[in-house]
């Protein structure tokens, strides 16, 4: 054990005391000793702690899923650098027995590592050694999975005073004790029987309020954010997102002021359907100001014309509200996408920071949503200071007006019932993975993506909001002029492009890119040892300086991490972690994509003796069965599988989280039990019978047919 990490960069240091303090807590889970305080217990997070994250008993935590309120992914951390990261080694691994997404940020408080896998089960382990020391399943039932776009992943948890904070799947938000991983109280946060809803993710708590959005507006309901008591689980306040019937009068809950600015802007029965602006994940806190910024989603349903005649704003969709921490009161909004249409989201994450523009010091915010333009807001007024589009192709929009603050539409943006391409689409320019900020580079770092996606709404007539879990309430048209359709989805193929980028967001100007073969790379961490940290979708750990892009050190882990890595130390070593599990969106070159299980992987300098499993050998891709189906099954399947399949499988049956044009003869045997009786539950795949016959899964089932009969030469070839 060395004596005293030091760093006359950052000027903090860690003296023996401390090192010992944290080596205790790693030894023993009986007799954990908190940097805060001999007899504090296990994560004992508070808000002194938080407010002063680089305090020698603190800078080697990371207490919250953006390490800070401010989420910047950034810790000043260096003994891991760009002169010696070449050393760095696998110290310890836990395979996460999956092969879906797994995208949490794991937690490291007072040398205890606590992570997050599918369906919530959350585990604490040694953070030095990788010993188990507590696993705490929540029984999520698998039929949860249809309810969430990519999967049953959730992207993280929260620590506060003893106590950690699960965001469940479904719907239960769930107190556990530290030390032991034993429930201590469970909150329902929204009502299953009422809307579609769910939770991916992660919890905040800010000054002991746990805060927490939900998803469901491609499925059809009203978000709302709600905060909690840490100590209790009793509500402390709710907004909601988007209004309701006015019939209905106010509800009753901190955003009733702010319904009376969002109502003017929504036309015809919107609530019907929900009206959407699900805030699933993106939240950050100014504790100076008390604010709360909220990240919001898209609209239910996606089609503006369905939703709203075509006309309005549709406030609060796809912005970020500013609320009171206490109150929840609306305090100011910016709505980057006013009239939404497209399917995007602005809960992307966010970043505070400050500073220097035009020769003043500015406290900003900072936003990558899938529009593909960055957003630099001042965040005590929502003044929007620049916007500049981060990618080289964007259909929807030539720039953002500054006068105005709204976006400049280029002509054909709106959807019509003629298919079109639009880029970025609901693939996303950025998604949710977790950017960073350095502010030794004062560069913002994100994985960036180009996927265009076909889109078109249904003709007048053929749309009909359906409630129920499963059924995606878009009020798209997924199966007309199939032949334009296939035009523009290998225009899309061509063009799709994936990298990582370095943005300045005082330039507004690119500052490097490091490309990919495709999209899908994971989220990134930026450390003061001048590092950036990314798993990618090479099946790849990665690590690249932050100041130019230099790749420093790869290692194949045979899985695209995906989640936001960390960096910890105990013992007076640094550490880096991350989960590496792929899921998510589609991607559409990237074909069958073979991996191993996930896992959770830690990193230290000097490591050996650690190695993962071989991966498992590569198995010829399957030659589809010949198609006996006619085309008008074929095209009912085409259109049930949009509604349907699309958010896991991938547009035109292309990618996902499974390819389904090329599955083994004995899943093409079984597959209307998987689909209709849910045999895969246990793997996410739930069943279906409660929204599609048997006739309607045959259907589905020949379009997969013709879909795997029309690629699968090319896709043969290309596998070899």
């Amino acid at each position: 054990m060395r004596g005293v990490a030091f760093s006359p960069k950052h000027g903090w240091w860690l003296g023996a005391a401390a090192l010992l303090a944290l080596a205790g807590c790693a030894a023993t889970m009986e007799e954990p000793s908190a940097s805060g305080g001999a007899d504090a217990g296990p994560a004992m997070v508070d808000g002194q702690r938080m407010r002063q994250l680089d305090a020698p008993a603190n800078v080697g935590d990371w207490m919250s899923t953006g390490r800070g309120w401010d989420e910047k992914h950034y810790s000043p951390l260096d003994q891991i650098n760009d002169s010696n990261v070449g050393r760095l080694g696998l110290a310890w691994y836990d395979d996460l027995d999956t092969f879906r997404g797994v995208q949490a940020t794991p937690l490291v408080v007072d040398g205890v590592l606590y992570n997050e896998s599918i369906y919530n089960v959350v585990t604490a382990y040694d953070a030095k050694t990788g010993r188990k020391l507590w696993t705490h399943d929540p029984q999520v039932g698998t039929e949860w999975a249809r309810l969430a776009c990519c999967g049953p992943s959730s992207r993280g948890i929260a620590a506060w005073k003893g106590k950690l904070y699960i965001g469940a799947l479904d719907g239960r938000l769930i107190a556990l004790d530290a030390k032991t991983g034993q429930e201590v109280w469970t909150t329902r946060t929204f009502d299953a029987e009422k809307a579609p809803y769910s939770i991916t993710g992660a919890p905040r708590v800010y000054d002991g309020k746990v805060v927490i959005g939900n998803g469901g507006a491609d499925y059809g309901s009203r978000g709302f954010v709600a905060a909690f008591d840490a100590e209790t689980g009793e509500k402390v306040w709710k907004f909601y997102i988007v209004p309701t019937d006015p019939a209905k009068g106010p509800d009753g809950e901190a955003s009733d002021s702010a319904m009376k600015i969002a109502r003017p802007t929504w036309h015809g029965k919107f609530w019907e359907a929900g009206g959407g602006g699900n805030a699933w994940d993106s939240f950050a806190y100014d504790p100076d100001l008390n604010l709360v910024y909220i990240g919001t989603g898209n609209g239910s349903p996606h089609m503006w014309h369905f939703r709203s005649e075509g006309k309005g704003d549709n406030l609060f969709l796809c912005s970020i509200v500013a609320v009171d921490a206490d109150s929840g009161e609306y305090k100011w909004h910016y709505q980057m996408v006013p009239e939404e249409d497209w399917d995007y989201t602005c809960t992307q994450p966010m970043i505070l920071a400050d500073l220097e523009l035009g020769g003043k010091q500015r406290p900003v915010i900072m936003q990558a949503p899938k529009n593909g333009f960055f957003y630099v807001i001042d965040r005590a007024t929502g003044e929007l200071l620049s916007a500049e589009s981060y990618v080289s192709v964007n259909t929807w929009a030539s720039h953002i007006d500054m006068k105005t603050g709204r976006p400049v539409l280029r002509p054909g943006a709106h959807n019509t019932t003629t298919p079109h391409l639009m880029s970025p689409s609901w693939l996303a320019a950025h998604t949710w993975h977790p950017m960073a900020y350095s502010p030794d580079t004062g560069l913002v770092y994100l994985g960036a993506q180009e996927q265009g996606a076909i889109y078109a709404r249904a003709a007048d007539g053929e749309y009909q909001y359906r409630p129920g879990p499963g059924r995606t309430n878009s009020g798209q048209a997924y199966g007309n002029h199939p032949e334009l359709r296939a035009k523009l989805q290998k225009q899309a193929n061509e063009t799709e492009k994936g990298y990582l980028l370095a943005w300045d967001p005082k330039t507004q100007k690119e500052a490097w890119r490091v490309p990919y073969p495709h999209p899908g790379s994971g989220g990134v961490l930026a450390t003061g040892g001048n590092l950036l940290v990314q798993g990618t979708i090479n099946k790849t750990v990665a690590i690249y300086r932050a100041d130019n892009g230099e790749k420093l050190w790869e290692m194949d882990v045979d899985q695209a991490a995906i989640a936001g890595p960390i960096t910890y130390m105990v013992d007076g070593e640094q550490y880096i972690a991350l989960n590496a599990g792929w899921g998510g969106s589609p991607v559409y070159n990237l074909g069958p994509f073979q991996t191993s299980t996930a896992k959770l992987l830690v990193f230290k300098l000097d490591a050996s003796g650690v190695t993962l499993p071989p991966p498992p050998e590569p198995t010829a891709l399957p030659r589809p069965p010949r198609l006996m189906a006619g085309e008008q099954q074929v095209a009912l399947g085409r259109r049930l599988y949009g509604e349907t399949c699309h958010k896991c499988h991938g547009d035109n049956a292309v990618g996902g989280v499974k390819d389904l044009r090329f599955m083994a003869p004995e899943t093409h045997e079984a597959f209307l039990d998987i689909v209709l009786n849910g045999t895969l539950a246990d793997k996410g795949m739930a069943g279906f019978a409660d929204i599609l016959s048997k006739e309607q899964a045959e259907a589905i089932h020949a379009y997969l047919i013709a879909r795997g009969n029309e690629d699968w030469q090319d896709a043969a070839v290309s596998a070899q």
